[in-house]
Formats: structure tokens, C-alpha cells, sequence
């Protein structure tokens, strides 16, 4: 006997997911996200012509004569007067001053990176009795107001004959910087592979010659940073030297500077006090350029970790 099997219905056909409307969530996120980006980017754009256009008329009114300064300050000079830069580097004796800050800024420099590497360093790597207690008398050193130690400052300097004299004020300028030095540095060695070291001392390296020869070159970045805002500070330090500094053979450019404006009287040179600002300003800017990228790496060194 054979039974007829009643048919089956067929299954619908379910369709391939397509790409369809976007959500309106994500939308509204795009929107959003779009409109804060524009904003970001109006607000750099803004930062930067308050901060470039000064800059740029400086240069460009230090080949103004005096009376193209007064009678038109926004247009460009009629033609290039070089002889401001001349006058100011040789009568108002700013290469004198140019070479007091450049000897000064680099040997408080190279001592400043040296000394705080090395404190740095034993904070950040070695536990002894006292560690945290130094670390924190270094970052009270950073809070503690530099216009406050400057009579005292004056004491001792001149009891230690190192008043008006370019090596004291190097050592002035290494004692102002190493609080900040040290503070990055320690949080910078921290951050670096301790496996490096330890390889290195099972192979028999001393602990100096790891610090030299392995972490010192890791550090690298760090230092670059740390450097740069130390120069920043040194080369514009202006509170310090006219205190401790009022020799006029040992004056660093900021004094210069000052001298130059006040030196005029009721002639109004200017067009050289302005040629003598950009001398004083276009180091920092050179510096600041080349060694921007670096600063960048050292900064984030230790948020990429």
C-alpha cells in the first residue's frame, strides 16, 4: 500500500544581509566628531598666527629705518637695511653679549644634563634609605620661588669671590635647573627596560659604565627634551644675571638687550634694538625646529610604553 505524503511548504528564502542605511547613532557621531575636529583645527590655526605673525613683524621691522617703522609698521621695508644688524652686533656690542650667553648656556647646559642624568638615574633605578625623601626635595626645589633665594644667593656668591664672574653664574644656572632636570629624568628612567641593565652587569659592565655606555644612550630622547626647555630657560633667564651679573664685561644678551633699550635715550634707535632682539630670539627658534620631532618622542616616551 503505498501512502501519498502531502507536500511540504518551502522554507522563504531569507536575504544576504546588505549594507543598508547607517545606523543613526553612528551618524550623529561622525557629525559630531567633524565638527570638533573643524574646531580643533580653527583653534590651531588661530594659536599659530598669534603666535607667528609677532615673531615674523619683529624680523621684518629689524630691516625698517626708524621713520619707516612710525609712518608705516604693517608694510614691507622699501629696501633691506642691514645696516641695523651691523650697527646693533658691532656699536651696541651684542656680539660680546651673544658670546657671554653662548659660553655660559652651554657649559650650565652640558652640566645641568650631566648632573641630573646621573641623580636621575640612582633615584629612579637603586631602593636605599632616603630615596624618596631626595626625590621630593628636588621637586620642592621646583616650587620653591627663585626670587626668594636671590639675596641670600648674593651672600654667598660674593663670599665665595664668584660674584660677577661667568663660572659662578654657570653654577647658578646648574642649581636653578636641575630640580625640573631631575624630576623629568627620574619619571623618563623609569620607564626604560630594566632587562638592558641587568644584561648588562651579568657581562660584567660596572654600574658607571652601564649608566654611559647603555642607559644613558636610551635616554636619549629624554635628554634632547630636557634639554630644550633648560635651554628655553637659560638663554632667556634675564632675574638671575641681573643680580648676580653686573659686570659689564660678563652681561648676557637679555642685559644686553635692556641696555640697548635704555642706552637710547631720546635718539630711538629702533630699528637696532629690534635687529638685536631678532639676534636674541632666532637661537631658540633654530634649536626649537631642529630638535622638535625629538622633543615629541621624549614627551611621549612614556605613555607608548
Amino acid at each position: 500500500m503505498t501512502t501519498d505524503a502531502s507536500p511540504q511548504p518551502a522554507e522563504a528564502a531569507t536575504p544576504a544581509p546588505g549594507p543598508g542605511p547607517a545606523p543613526r547613532g553612528a551618524d550623529r557621531e561622525k557629525k559630531t566628531g567633524g565638527v570638533l575636529n573643524v574646531f580643533s583645527h580653527g583653534i590651531l590655526v588661530l594659536w599659530a598666527v598669534l603666535v607667528v605673525m609677532p615673531l615674523l613683524w619683529a624680523v621684518m621691522t629689524s630691516f625698517k629705518d626708524d621713520k619707516s617703522i612710525f609712518t608705516s609698521p604693517w608694510s614691507l621695508p622699501d629696501h633691506l637695511h642691514f645696516e641695523n644688524w651691523s650697527r646693533a652686533w658691532e656699536q651696541a656690542h651684542m656680539s660680546d653679549y651673544f658670546l657671554n650667553t653662548v659660553i655660559i648656556v652651554a657649559c650650565s647646559l652640558f652640566g645641568t644634563l650631566l648632573l641630573g642624568s646621573m641623580a636621575a638615574y640612582v633615584l629612579a633605578r637603586f631602593e636605599f634609605p632616603g630615596n624618596r625623601f631626595i626625590y621630593f626635595l628636588f621637586i620642592g626645589g621646583m616650587s620653591f620661588p627663585v626670587i626668594l633665594a636671590l639675596v641670600p644667593l648674593f651672600y654667598v656668591m660674593q663670599n665665595l669671590a664668584i660674584l660677577n664672574t661667568i663660572h659662578g653664574l654657570i653654577l647658578v644656572y646648574i642649581a636653578y635647573s636641575l630640580p625640573f632636570t631631575v624630576f623629568f629624568l627620574t619619571s623618563f628612567f623609569r620607564t626604560l627596560p630594566t632587562s638592558v641593565a641587568e644584561a648588562a652587569i651579568i657581562d660584567g659592565a660596572s654600574h658607571t659604565r652601564t649608566f654611559f655606555q647603555v642607559m644613558l644612550p636610551m635616554a636619549r630622547p629624554g635628554l634632547i627634551s630636557v634639554g630644550i626647555f633648560n635651554f628655553l630657560g637659560q638663554w632667556n633667564q634675564y632675574l638671575l644675571p641681573t643680580v648676580l651679573n653686573t659686570s659689564p664685561d660678563h652681561k648676557v644678551l637679555s642685559q644686553g638687550l635692556v641696555e640697548l633699550a635704555t642706552s637710547q635715550g631720546y635718539k630711538g634707535d629702533y630699528s637696532g634694538l629690534f635687529a638685536g632682539l631678532v639676534m636674541a630670539m632666532l637661537p631658540v627658534l633654530a634649536a626649537y625646529i631642529v630638535f622638535q620631532r625629538q622633543v615629541v618622542a621624549g614627551l611621549t616616551a612614556g605613555a607608548l610604553k
